[in-house]
């Protein structure tokens, strides 16, 4: 994927999303590693990336819950690709703050968010700022939308061995269809 993104010339859009799952059972060690910060329920959180025009380009790092976006794509070596493809250029949401600290030529991440003390001409600048880099990384919430309208991806009901399974095939589904329009 960073390959083509570099010989194409394509802007990547990365961002995380999470589908709920079942509690793990009673007893059983690393429970609470599916339980979302931010949803606050036990969920399986997966990074897709998509082009410019809002194809699923790639659906994977399939981590817990409870693990960071940032960091789910580190310990699944897009942080190394980055790297090794220096001229690939990326968007994405605020989660992956930290990513654009360190490859502040390559990601672009939205700015962080004015003080509440802060004069209103810095309050608008900055909203200005978001909405632009908003618009820019929308296709990738479209192209994350997709996958989800299948029913097995937005509550999964099954073992959460077989998630990633039927997620990467669901994701195939979804991308082939894209490119055939």
């Amino acid at each position: 994927m960073f390959a083509y993104a570099a010989a194409e010339g394509v802007k990547l859009r990365i961002d995380g999303t999470e589908v709920q799952v079942r509690r793990p059972a009673a007893g059983r060690p690393g429970r609470r590693a599916f339980v979302s910060g931010k949803k606050k329920q036990n969920t399986i959180k997966a990074t897709a990336v998509s082009d410019g025009a809002g194809r699923l380009l790639w659906l994977g790092a399939f981590r817990p819950g409870r693990m960071h976006d940032v960091t789910a794509v580190r310990t699944e070596g897009i942080e190394d690709l980055l790297r090794r493809h220096p001229d690939v250029q990326a968007e994405a949401d605020s989660g992956y703050q930290g990513l654009a600290r360190d490859f502040p030529a390559q990601v672009s991440a939205p700015p962080k968010k004015a003080r509440k003390d802060a004069p209103p001409e810095e309050a608008a600048r900055w909203e200005q700022r978001r909405h632009q880099q908003s618009s820019q990384r929308i296709c990738i919430e479209h192209a994350i939308a997709e996958p989800k309208q299948w029913r097995s991806m937005q509550r999964w009901t099954g073992r959460r061995d077989y998630f990633e399974p039927t997620a990467l095939a669901i994701a195939g589904l979804v991308s082939d269809r894209a490119a055939a329009r």
